[in-house]
């Protein structure tokens, strides 16, 4: 599957794929930025609430990012549909990622299962699943 570089003006050009996130009978439509330095998939809090997920009833975990400030996330098991094949993960849902337009797929949940190639002077990522 090859998934083209989105453009956020300027010259920015980043990884960001379109997935589909569901629970139980739910399903929502969202991007996520592939991202190799993420130890986990982490959504935004307000996807798992349209999905009817109780947030923080989730296992609680901690994370620190480029800023060095800590946010906590909480984990659940959801489905992503990448490229049109459904994966069962267990993916972060965090209260303040929703300032971002994206969340991130990454070690645990994407990069396990898929083969990740960034070509950033053709602007595409291409993902082989992991058999």
């Amino acid at each position: 599957m090859k998934f083209k570089y989105k453009n956020y003006g300027q010259g920015i050009l980043r990884p960001v794929i379109p997935i589909e996130i569901s629970y139980k009978h739910l399903t929502v439509p969202y991007e996520a930025l592939v991202d190799s330095g993420a130890d986990f998939c982490i959504f935004s809090a307000q996807i798992g609430e349209i999905l009817e997920i109780d947030i923080e009833k989730g296992d609680r975990f901690e994370v620190r990012g480029i800023t060095g400030k800590s946010e906590y996330y909480y984990v659940h098991p959801v489905t992503i549909k990448v490229g049109g094949w459904d994966y069962k993960i267990r993916a972060g849902f965090m209260p303040n990622i929703g300032a971002f337009s994206y969340g991130v797929v990454g070690q645990k949940g994407f990069f396990d299962i898929f083969k990740v190639k960034f070509d950033l002077s053709k602007e595409v990522v291409e993902l082989t699943e992991i058999k």
